[in-house]
């Protein structure tokens, strides 16, 4: 059953992430046609909220198509193509889900790539709903603490991963959720993950 929709037109943050703690700081946001638009779009408001710059990358130029869960939502501008970045030039990675997007990322080596880098240089990542399958397929899960969508739940702990139900899970600077209901407290933890920093545990996830 899909989670009920919901609007973020006016999201209120909390006061970390209104006080511009992230300011200087970039953040990544891979994403490919069927990304969940909520998914992306909440996320992205709470942290340039909080003063981080946000870089959309995908694997072609030009503009990748959002879904509200089945349906057509808003296209978003690419701003670099993933052949065009590296993960030294942020700070953290952001994932968000979607029925589609997910799969489409993980197929590319490049991707898988670039999301390794983040862990191997102990930087934040995080992810929602269906985004934790690009960080399976790069084996990047096994013994980290996570959630994801229910559907994926049981391909979480296949992989390795000690899942918890819950609405947003943190581990070493990894921050999970379910779906967009939870998107209140991703948003706030990551705000809070990005503003800490490095977290040298990170690297056990490519060093295992």
């Amino acid at each position: 059953m899909q989670p009920e929709r919901l609007s973020f037109q006016k999201q209120k943050f909390s006061g970390d992430i209104m006080s511009k703690r992230a300011e200087g700081k970039t953040v990544a946001i891979l994403a490919a046609d069927g990304f969940e638009e909520v998914e992306l779009t909440s996320p992205k408001e709470a942290l340039e909220n909080a003063g981080a710059s946000c870089i959309i990358v995908s694997l072609e130029s030009g503009e990748i198509q959002a879904n509200q869960h089945r349906e057509h939502g808003i296209k978003v501008k690419v701003d670099k193509t993933v052949d065009e970045v590296k993960a030294d030039d942020f700070d953290a990675l952001l994932i968000p889900g979607g029925l589609f997007n997910p799969d489409t990322l993980r197929q590319s080596d490049k991707v898988l790539d670039f999301t390794s880098k983040f862990f191997a240089q102990a930087k934040p990542v995080f992810s929602i709903c269906h985004g934790p399958q690009v960080l399976i397929t790069a084996n990047l899960v096994d013994g980290r603490k996570m959630t994801g969508f229910a559907a994926i739940q049981q391909d979480l702990k296949n992989a390795g991963a000690i899942v918890s139900d819950e609405e947003v899970v943190v581990d070493k600077g990894l921050v999970t959720s379910r779906n967009p209901n939870d998107l209140p407290a991703f948003n706030d933890k990551i705000v809070e993950e990005l503003c800490e920093g490095k977290h040298e545990a990170q690297k056990e996830s490519v060093e295992a």
